[in-house]
């Protein structure tokens, strides 16, 4: 096998459209925010996108769905907050399915390397936005990996890499800053997927909120004492699959998305109205549409200066190059970093984004209300997104929707966080946890939790990505021959099923030990406090009631123990699917049922309860000033992975080829319109040899002046998409497909589109 060799392209388009005067929205209201800094504050971000091709993604447990190029880069973004000679928090959150406790304690390993004992496991959490189109094989646990063929290295070094990354930009980026909360309702980007479940819950509690979905977002605004507003984290509840199970694009979904929106909204239009005429002259970085100067009028000169550029063929180019070409890249970054806003998940675990509803793909009619089939079969019945039937379309509608509510959020933000900065960690082994309950008819009796399994409901998927085989949601009965199947792997003992009762078990995840443990037992819970601001990192996903539950029982207890500590409103936020992944968590109500969420629950009926009954401890300490001992530690499987994903070989081109040639060029003297879709094909290699981190795959460039391109549009934009093929899955032959679909933003003006990539021979 030969080292990878780079090479790139240019290929020549004119693009025509009529000029356009667009007055932008600048920020109003939070102009006059003011305050004397109370924290240190800092921000980071990094490229954590994996490979971008032949691996399985994570989320819908399809085998056939395997990364075949990118929609939009995946990042890891960080905060930390510290009390000037007090202790400190970090929260990263990740465009990734959901964080993976092997990568929790490889992140960890390296912190104490580096900073010895400031960052640990106590006061370090890390967070999955729960996109379902990253690359996966980079958790521990024998049943988040066989889809993926085992363990997928690179897809694990990249999140690690990132990860710490992002944490030591945030660490070097530490000045004198506030922090301000705001809240509000965004009511048009999730609906219960599972309301059959929600429906079982006492109407009593029901009747306290006015929707079966949470619609609140909690948003945090970061500014720099010297700089002002340099980013912002909100929590907001809605899964990451408006992306297909079919999709092959690495993607954020409609959280990355957002974060994609956001920051680019701010580092082209300024943050605030105050800091505008700073910005003048600042060099934060703009989008290119709004600096060329020039303004082309004439349609014929256009033409004459495309035709006057040929393709030339495909040549060697350094990784230097990819980087520093990246429209966003850091190193084109002035002293002031750019602005970073996370989009992070909370108790998503019963909420779409598919909000138009579940249709059978059949008939169109809606599917049954109870089991979500369609004539029994759940295969058919499928959520529809706001940009139905166009998956791209309801990522793009979903994340903007968010960035809209982030937007009026940040803008009106004042509320300032005051006070400590603490936190507690504890681990915990859920598979025998004992937990005391109230008792029907007055007092109270201990139960246990479970060791882990999942039931015959959770093989029929969900509507936002249905199942195969004859699986349906709302099983709490199981059918013969699976049992028997079943019964080859592991058959659960007596104990096991009534602990898990009323679910019956499909797979005994928690007793199968070969070659390793195929779930987990052993899980983290952990507390932030910044001010009156409360973090609870869970490593699963609540749905909608069992995370009210768990915010509420906290809630209490801070507000009821906690002489005064946080003066009047206590804003408690649960961050999903952290420091490791164990599925669901239900509300006992809505174990019953047993649909999807109910059959994933772990750790059996009582899972809840024991969440909620060790954050009150936690919630406790925390007041009282007191530890908490931190349990028993999970396990490392590192060195006892198992990968089957064929390694790339090598990448050939026809004799006469060259890697970077163009396949399919765009046709000679075309002219495009805003809204129009350009695409490009080049010889290509196989996307595993370099990842291009912080780099790019593909690039437009804008001519400006006479022999100046400079980067418009990368493989971290939205209307560039960068896809990869071959014509046989054995054969050494690939294609790159290059496609841009032109924004109404564009600037008249002659555009060529370039691939960077890597070839192994």
């Amino acid at each position: 096998m030969g080292s990878p060799r780079r090479f790139s392209l240019p290929g020549q388009i004119p693009l025509m459209a009529a000029w356009l005067w667009i007055s932008l929205l600048l920020l109003q209201g939070s102009a006059g925010v003011r305050s004397d800094s109370n924290y240190l504050i800092g921000l980071g971000s990094y490229d954590i996108t994996g490979p971008a091709a032949d691996v399985n993604m994570m989320g819908y447990a399809n085998t056939g769905q395997v990364t075949a190029g990118v929609h939009f880069r995946l990042r890891a973004r960080a905060f930390i907050v510290a009390e000037p000679q007090g202790k400190r928090v970090v929260f990263v959150n990740l465009d990734a399915c959901m964080a993976s406790q092997l990568v929790t304690i490889k992140v960890l390993e390296r912190l104490k390397v580096r900073y010895g004992d400031l960052y640990t496991e106590s006061n370090v959490a890390i967070s999955g936005i729960h996109t379902h189109a990253g690359p996966g094989g980079f958790l521990q646990y024998v049943v988040y990996i066989v889809t993926s063929l085992g363990f997928v290295r690179q897809s694990f070094d990249v999140i690690v890499d990132g990860i710490e990354k992002s944490i030591i930009e945030a660490h070097e980026n530490l000045r004198p800053g506030s922090i301000f909360v705001n809240e509000g309702e965004l009511l048009d980007a999730g609906v219960n997927r599972s309301p059959s479940g929600y429906l079982n819950n006492p109407a009593a509690e029901r009747s306290k909120y006015k929707y079966d979905v949470d619609k609140e977002m909690t948003l945090l605004k970061f500014v720099d004492s010297e700089w002002g507003p340099v980013g912002s984290f909100n929590w907001f509840a809605t899964h990451g699959t408006s992306m297909s199970r079919t999709n092959s694009l690495i993607s954020g979904d409609n959280k990355g998305a957002a974060a994609r929106f956001t920051e680019d909204w701010f580092n082209k239009n300024g943050v605030e109205m105050s800091y505008l005429d700073d910005l003048e002259d600042s060099g934060v970085p703009r989008r290119v549409s709004n600096i060329v100067p020039e303004v082309h009028n004439n349609h014929h000169e256009l033409l004459e200066l495309a035709a006057s550029f040929q393709s030339p063929p495909g040549k060697p180019a350094t990784k230097t190059l990819s980087v520093a070409r990246r429209v966003r890249s850091a190193l084109r970054q002035t002293e002031k970093p750019g602005f970073i806003a996370a989009f992070c998940q909370t108790n998503c675990g019963d909420v779409s984004p598919n909000v138009l509803g579940a249709f059978c793909i059949d008939t169109g009619l809606p599917c049954d209300f109870n089991h979500s089939t369609c004539g029994g079969k759940n295969e058919l019945c499928y959520g529809r997104g706001p940009g139905y039937p166009d998956e791209f379309e309801s990522t793009r509608i979903i994340g903007e929707r968010q960035f809209e509510k982030a937007l009026d959020l940040f803008n009106k933000a004042s509320e300032q966080l005051q006070g400590k900065v603490d936190f507690r960690h504890v681990y915990l082994d859920f598979s025998q946890l004992e937990v005391t309950i109230p008792k029907q008819g007055g007092g109270s009796e201990v139960v246990k939790t479970c060791p882990a399994s999942m039931g015959f409901a959770f093989a029929a998927g969900t509507t936002d990505g249905p199942g195969a085989f004859d699986f349906k949601q709302g099983d709490d009965q199981g059918n013969p021959f699976w049992k028997l199947v079943r019964n080859l792997l592991k058959n659960p003992n007596q104990t096991q099923v009534d602990c898990q009762h009323p679910k019956p078990i499909l797979l005994d995840t928690g007793e199968m030990k070969q070659p390793y443990d195929w779930a987990p037992s052993i899980l983290p819970i952990q507390m932030f406090r910044i001010g009156q601001l409360v973090i609870l990192s869970v490593p699963g996903e609540f749905t909608t009631m069992a995370g009210r539950r768990l915010r509420e029982a906290v809630r209490q207890v801070l507000t009821s123990g906690g002489k005064g500590q946080f003066g009047g409103k206590v804003h408690v936020v649960i961050a999903g699917l952290t420091n490791t992944y164990s599925q669901y968590v239900t509300t006992f109500e809505e174990y019953q049922i047993q649909r999807y969420e109910g059959a994933s629950t772990l750790y059996g009926p009582h899972t809840l309860s024991a969440y909620i009954q060790e954050f009150k401890k936690l919630a406790s300490a925390m007041l009282s000033g007191q530890p908490v001992q931190p349990g028993p530690l999970p396990p490392d499987l590192l060195d006892r992975q198992i990968s089957l994903l064929t390694p790339v070989v090598m990448d050939a081109t026809p004799a006469g080829v060259n890697f970077g040639d163009v396949k399919s060029d765009v046709p000679k003297n075309s002219t495009f319109k805003r809204g129009g879709m350009v695409s490009v094909v080049f010889w290509s290699a196989c996307p595993r040899n370099d990842l291009m981190t912080e780099g790019t795959f593909a690039l437009v460039e804008v001519l400006q002046g006479k022999d100046t391109w400079v980067p418009a549009y990368d493989d971290d934009d939205f209307c560039l998409r960068f896809k990869w093929s071959r014509p046989s899955k054995l054969s050494t032959r690939s294609m790159a497909t290059i496609e841009w679909r032109i924004p109404e933003s564009a600037t008249p003006g002659v555009y060529r589109m370039r691939h960077f990539g890597a070839s192994r021979d």
